[in-house]
């Protein structure tokens, strides 16, 4: 099954060089390139070589290192010259997270005030204290067997 997606997975592509792309970094763990259709320019997308559909899939160590060269990346953004007055890090994991590549990515996104990029609904809801205790508990609670 992990054959068959990565026989499918445009990433997978990119990183046996069978496709095009960008290259911003690259190492024996992690690949970065620039995003063919960009929030901003920039916007760089930092992977694991090797194919995991979603974070929960990939190692802790790679999860690091992925959030190590994106540190990198967002710094080299800000001395390169290119429009940058802050720097968004997201990833996407599932559908109903508008994951659309079904690898794990880590988006570096630059940003700067008036550009288009929105990320709606995120303080509409503010939910009584004994609520978050109570969804906190049930995230804790599973903590120790992940």
């Amino acid at each position: 099954m992990m054959e068959d997606r990565q026989v499918s997975c445009i990433f997978c592509s990119i990183v046996q060089k069978d496709e095009p792309a960008s290259i911003v970094y690259e190492d024996a763990q992690i690949l970065a390139f620039l995003d063919i259709a960009p929030i901003n320019p920039g916007h760089t997308l930092v992977i694991p070589k090797v194919h995991y559909e979603s974070l929960s899939e990939v190692p802790d160590s790679v999860v690091a290192r992925m959030m190590t060269v994106a540190k990198k990346i967002a710094t080299a953004i800000r001395l390169s010259g290119v429009y940058c007055e802050g720097i968004n890090l997201l990833l996407a994991d599932g559908e109903a997270a508008f994951q659309d590549v079904f690898h794990c990515h880590l988006h570096v996104v630059p940003r700067f005030k008036g550009d288009s990029f929105r990320i709606d609904g995120c303080y509409s809801n503010h939910p009584e204290r004994s609520e978050l205790d109570c969804v906190a508990l049930q995230i804790r609670s599973n903590m120790e067997s992940v």
